[in-house]
């Protein structure tokens, strides 16, 4: 894998975690290659990781995959001034939300293999989860490639294109939901009589030991809630107000939402 070179078209704050997660997991600067729109963000990225900035052309000439990590309203331009450029022989990763792979196809030369990813801001701290599909010209290798990339800042997981926008709803958007509900709590605490910066650590805390238990320990989450949950206690009289508010189903309507969102920015909306 490292005998490849990639580029990252568009390093903002996840071009450049993909980039800094490359390099620390073997990756060679040598053989990584970046563009940015400002001279003063290539240099800073050239002296931060030895990386050379090149334009978008010679990206798409000198490089075996190219990463487009633009935001989604400006991947259509991208994608105009690269495709002179790109062979069919190139791997391309999209990190853009709600765009297809038959977008990028429909643009690149005839063949040309396409990946989909859908990574969440944890990348930046190494703890993303990064959702993979295949377009119609990708085989295991470009699959195999692309979690190479992706894996040094997360986990990975593959699934078909159809399933991407349920997968951005609970995933790619996922992370601010647990900031919201953080927020609030935080709020809650405060009203309760606790300091903000007290009621902040204890709930932060709580969050990371809660996600290390979901993750470690192989229970289902009731059974892990009903071990906190004693008769006639704390725990089951707050339960019971989450539910007299309709938490579960706003939680839901907004998981919708989501979703539905996402299908509306690959159709161009």
């Amino acid at each position: 894998m490292t005998q490849q070179t990639v580029a990252v078209l568009g390093t903002g704050k996840i071009g450049e975690a993909l980039l800094s997660g490359m390099i620390r997991a073997g990756w060679a600067p040598a053989d990584l290659l970046v563009t940015a729109r400002r001279k003063d963000r290539a240099d800073e990225l050239r002296a931060r990781y030895g990386v050379e900035p090149v334009d978008n052309a010679e990206a798409a000439e000198s490089a075996d995959t190219l990463i487009l990590a633009v935001k989604p309203q400006d991947m259509s331009a991208l994608l105009d001034e690269l495709a002179p450029h790109v062979p069919a022989d190139r791997l391309v990763i999209s990190a853009a939300a709600g765009i297809p792979t038959a977008f990028f196809e429909g643009r690149l030369a005839e063949g040309t293999p396409v990946v989909r990813v859908m990574p969440n801001t944890p990348v930046l701290v190494d703890e993303g989860m990064s959702v993979i599909s295949a377009g119609r010209h990708a085989d295991e290798t470009h699959l195999a490639r692309t979690e190479a990339i992706f894996q040094p800042v997360g986990k990975t997981l593959r699934v078909p294109e159809k399933q991407q926008d349920a997968a951005t709803a609970l995933s790619g958007s996922g992370p601010a939901y647990f900031y919201y509900l953080v927020e609030a709590m935080t709020d809650a605490g405060i009203l309760l009589g606790l300091p903000r910066s007290q009621a902040h650590d204890l709930i932060v805390q709580s969050a990371i030991g809660a996600a290390v238990m979901l993750r470690d320990s192989g229970e289902h989450p009731v059974k892990l809630r009903e071990a906190v949950t004693s008769p006639a206690g704390t725990t089951i009289s707050a339960i019971r107000e989450l539910e007299n508010h309709g938490v579960r189903a706003a939680l839901l309507a907004a998981l919708e939402a989501a979703r539905d969102r996402s299908r509306e920015l690959a159709s161009g909306a």
